[in-house]
């Protein structure tokens, strides 16, 4: 999961592209990184970090130009590095920077192609640098002096053809223009708006409609899956659908967890989502437990506020905020090691004693993933004084690992795989456990846009949508052995050196 932005704008664009970035941040605090053109040549900063640390004066001053594009990342393949902060850049065919959110599930096989077919050389382990040059491998295969927008959409139609897994992509050639373009399963989001100015129209690409809003852009529409846009530095725009059979499987973790409630995702407003979940999470648990003694209701924050608030009142149960959080800790979900999740949650939550004393508590939170986490907080609660907790989650149990860009690299790790409802209740330590069944999350998000018949529900089911998961499975198993023997081979080197002198 990472955040990408593109503005092809009258004016300089690095405050704007900053700007959106910080909207964006929510998707990514591992690095951050931006790239702007001036119709001549590219400007580049990308570090290590958040926004608002990668980025200080002397770097804005230096990103000259009226077009660019950003990348906030959260990794998910290659390492932690500052040289896999993203965008990347590759200066043939006529200098391209990218930005990708998602993850290839054939990037083994592609890098290998990439060398021996292509004769093109990657750099880092990142499989976003893999994308960038096969699609600069493709556009380089349309030996166009000056490119056009069918040598753009060509290329990409080949991007499709070679490439499976996951991806959202902003691209910036640094004469001609910004491109985007989705995956055939549209499984990581992407919306483009535009901005009427005294000097002309200005256009945006972003992951979320709230980048946009924040910026004074009027949202257009969702990018569709396997579509591509192109917006020339003049400001003319192109669409091409450039799949052979695209269709909606937009990840369904990006409405329960990923995305901002004030985002729009393939014409679904995500607030009005998580309300419904709410309300079909409290008629599930009227169904099993209609006498129920729950006192009050309490969201874990901050992405199960609106489900937990629409249960309380369907439920007619008190809501209160019972967790103070420390913003500026990050995502626990995202920090990388179990023991560094465990410390964090204490550090980035404070529990409120008032409300939990001597109460029946229904604590709600939007997923369950790790487990790690949940369990922290319900000791918490009963260490705040709560008589009994029940726990409430807005989502299935997340079973299987995500291939598709979220870091949820072994089965093993996952809470709930192997493990029946009840088994987990008692793993996380609370008195009653409930989960929002598929359909009702699928219905919920149906409710705003009854074109979206699939969704990739992988992390539920274990159903790949690109159906190439035993590879990707195996070929990950062995990058990790790999790993583990260089790490092993260079401590016995180390050993070896200390023992020589």
């Amino acid at each position: 999961m990472c955040g990408i932005i593109g503005i092809v704008g009258q004016d300089l664009v690095n405050q704007s592209l900053y700007d959106g970035l910080t909207v964006l941040q929510h998707r990514g605090q591992d690095a951050a990184g931006i790239v702007t053109s001036d119709g001549r040549r590219l400007y580049s900063r990308r570090d290590n970090g958040m926004v608002k640390d990668v980025f200080q004066e002397q770097h804005m001053r230096a990103l000259i130009g009226r077009m660019g594009i950003g990348h906030v990342r959260y990794p998910t393949a290659g390492s932690s590095s500052s040289a896999e902060a993203q965008p990347f850049y590759v200066n043939s065919p006529y200098g391209i920077a990218l930005g990708h959110n998602g993850n290839l599930t054939n990037a083994s096989q592609l890098r290998r192609e990439l060398y021996l077919q292509d004769q093109r050389q990657i750099n880092t382990e990142s499989d976003s640098e893999i994308l960038l040059n096969v699609f600069a491998q493709e556009l380089q295969r349309e030996n166009a002096m000056h490119v056009m927008p069918d040598n753009i959409f060509s290329a990409i139609t080949r991007v499709h053809e070679r490439c499976r897994g996951a991806y959202a992509v902003v691209t910036m050639l640094t004469r001609d223009g910004l491109v985007g373009f989705r995956d055939p399963n549209g499984i990581r989001p992407l919306v483009y708006g535009v901005r009427e100015t005294e000097h002309g129209k200005e256009y945006m690409l972003a992951s979320e409609s709230v980048a946009l809003d924040v910026l004074g852009f009027r949202l257009i529409r969702d990018i569709e899956p396997g579509e591509a846009i192109f917006i020339t530095a003049d400001g003319k725009v192109f669409t091409r659908q450039c799949a052979k059979n695209p269709q909606y499987r937009t990840c369904i973790f990006e409405y329960v967890y990923f995305a901002r409630p004030d985002s729009i995702i393939d014409n679904v407003f995500v607030h009005k989502a998580r309300m419904r979940m709410g309300i079909f999470m409290a008629q599930r648990l009227l169904e099993a437990w209609p006498d129920h003694d729950i006192d009050v209701i309490i969201p874990i924050p901050d992405t199960s506020r609106t489900a937990a608030q629409e249960m309380a009142y369907t439920l007619n149960v008190p809501y209160r905020e019972g967790f103070m959080k420390n913003r500026y800790i990050g995502r626990t979900f995202i920090m990388p090691g179990q023991q560094l999740r465990r410390r964090s949650v204490r550090q980035k939550l404070n529990a409120l004693d008032i409300e939990f004393k001597g109460k029946n508590v229904l604590l709600v939170d939007d997923s369950i993933v790790r487990g790690t986490t949940s369990e922290e907080i319900v000791q918490m609660a009963r260490d705040a004084g709560a008589k009994r907790v029940y726990f409430a989650s807005a989502s299935p149990p997340v079973r299987y690992p995500n291939i598709y860009g979220i870091d949820m690299p072994a089965a093993k790790e996952l809470i709930a795989h192997e493990r029946t409802e009840e088994e987990v209740a008692r793993a996380i330590g609370v008195d009653r456990l409930f989960y929002l069944k598929l359909e009702d999350l699928i219905k919920s998000i149906q409710k705003g846009n009854n074109r979206l018949k699939h969704f990739d529900c992988s992390v539920f089911t274990g159903e790949y949508v690109t159906g190439d998961e035993s590879e990707y499975f195996a070929e990950a198993e062995a990058n990790r052995n790999d790993a583990q023997k260089r790490k092993r081979e260079q401590q016995a080197s180390a050993i070896d050196m200390m023992d020589s002198h």
